[in-house]
């Protein structure tokens, strides 16, 4: 392990302090419990991005029947507006 100095606002300790009582294990023990939950919300909107995307699939209409034959047409003439 590394050992680091971070600045931290007094409520910040003050909450570390009773959340680490309460659980029994170090500040230094939460703030890397803490770090790991960040990572993995982090690798988690991928996914969470692809399936709000996916949700959206049919729910709406360009009235155009050939959408997906002709694709980069329309999508060039809606650049060219």
């Amino acid at each position: 392990m590394i050992r680091t100095q971070v600045q931290l606002k007094e409520d910040q300790v003050e909450w570390l302090r009773h959340k680490a009582r309460e659980r029994r294990v170090s500040i230094s023990e939460l703030i890397r419990e803490g770090i790991e939950l960040l990572k993995a919300r982090e690798r988690k909107v991928p996914e969470e991005r692809k399936r709000k995307a996916l949700e959206l699939v049919g729910r709406f209409s360009s009235g155009v029947g050939d959408v997906s034959l002709r694709h980069d047409e329309y999508l060039a003439e809606a650049y060219r507006k």
